[in-house]
């Protein structure tokens, strides 16, 4: 079994591409078709030139405060290829790719960051929580998922994301101890991107391994190259099949590494070296993944070329009409926090919806 040959305890991880693109562990090679490995790389190159323009928008003053992806594409784009679509994604605010995998527009990624309500509003047929900032609390909102499936008995799994440091906040205990109690269908997936905000992770961990933090729970725990888009599809696959199978939950960690800052407000040069940053480019997982479908005969540097090039435009495009976009009707800024309105809320806008008619008065006078 996968999860039996990678003691985390011992810093085994998984790893299946090298640095370089080329496989080390063929035996592991998941078969995925040519369809879905160009869809993978096509995502991840979509959200890294999107991630680009994100901050150069943000430091133009045309977009609030944006958390950036960048060197994170194959830790969140991996698992989504090997969810299915029936199965929940549950976000943190650091998985801008696994959303554009997932079914999340463009368009509807940048309204969220642009700080418009039609943000968190996806197609019905898009399982996808909003952005959750709070630090921890999406582990509670997807063992809630998970206990719902279960109970249900439907073939669905909760994939939750969380960063290194959020591991140290009680909800990331409390939810996955529920989800472990019960044998929920839950995968958590630790993006160690080695800070949390300016602390690095050895500073606010001990544990050797976020992995490990998995046998105090009793269940499957398993470190894996974040910035390998195979490994962390097998990773997924095979915590899937375990979910299904009632064999409960499991915690993946992706090692990897944040290339920009934590958010726009953030400047990493003031708690970490610009060689440290150098030699984590060089694991770059785009590079290596391109690297890999050249081998395959999948894709050229013509066709990249292109790609780039295409995705330029559409996101230039696409942050257009985010910027034509009009304001949202106020009713929608409240009605979303339930299924139907509460009375509070409704006095809460009514309140609101009285002082803007009176602001609006008196800018007339």
């Amino acid at each position: 079994m996968l999860f039996e040959k990678f003691d985390p305890l011992k810093g085994e991880m998984l790893q299946i591409l090298d640095h370089k693109g080329i496989i080390i562990n063929d035996k592991l090679e998941p078969k995925i078709a040519k369809e879905k490995l160009l869809k993978m790389y096509k995502t991840m190159v979509l959200g890294r030139v999107a991630d680009e323009k994100a901050l150069q928008f943000q430091r133009q003053g045309r977009m609030l405060t944006y958390a950036p992806n960048i060197g994170q594409e194959a830790a969140q784009v991996g698992p989504m290829a090997a969810a299915k679509d029936e199965d929940w994604l549950v976000l943190a605010f650091r998985e801008f790719n696994a959303m554009l995998y997932k079914g999340v527009t463009l368009e509807q990624a940048f309204l969220y960051w642009y700080g418009n309500e039609l943000g968190s509003k996806y197609d019905d047929n898009v399982k996808v929580l909003p952005i959750n900032v709070p630090i921890g609390s999406q582990i509670n909102h997807a063992a809630g998922l998970a206990y719902a499936s279960k109970l249900q008995k439907k073939d669905e799994v909760a994939i939750v994301f969380i960063g290194d440091g959020g591991t140290s906040h009680g909800e990331f205990h409390e939810g996955v101890n529920f989800a472990a109690t019960y044998d929920l269908p839950m995968i958590v997936i630790i993006q160690n991107n080695q800070y949390a905000i300016s602390t690095p992770r050895h500073k606010v961990i001990k544990s050797k391994t976020l992995a490990q933090k998995a046998i105090a729970y009793d269940i499957f725990g398993i470190q894996v190259d974040g910035n390998d888009p195979l490994a962390m599809f097998v990773a997924v696959e095979e915590a899937r099949k375990r979910a299904i199978k009632g064999d409960g939950p499991t915690i993946i960690e992706a090692v990897t590494y944040r290339i920009g800052p934590h958010t726009t407000s953030d400047n990493p040069k003031l708690y970490r070296e610009d060689k440290e940053v150098e030699e984590w480019s060089k694991k770059d997982p785009i590079f290596r993944f391109k690297r890999y479908l050249i081998d395959k005969k999948y894709w050229t540097e013509k066709a990249d070329e292109q790609l780039y090039e295409e995705h330029k435009q559409t996101v230039l495009e696409t942050f257009k009409k985010v910027e034509e976009t009009g304001e949202v009707p106020l009713e929608d800024i409240f009605k979303y926090t339930y299924e139907k309105m509460t009375s509070n809320l409704k006095e809460q806008m009514a309140y609101y919806q009285e002082f803007l008619d009176k602001k609006g008065e008196n800018n007339g006078k």
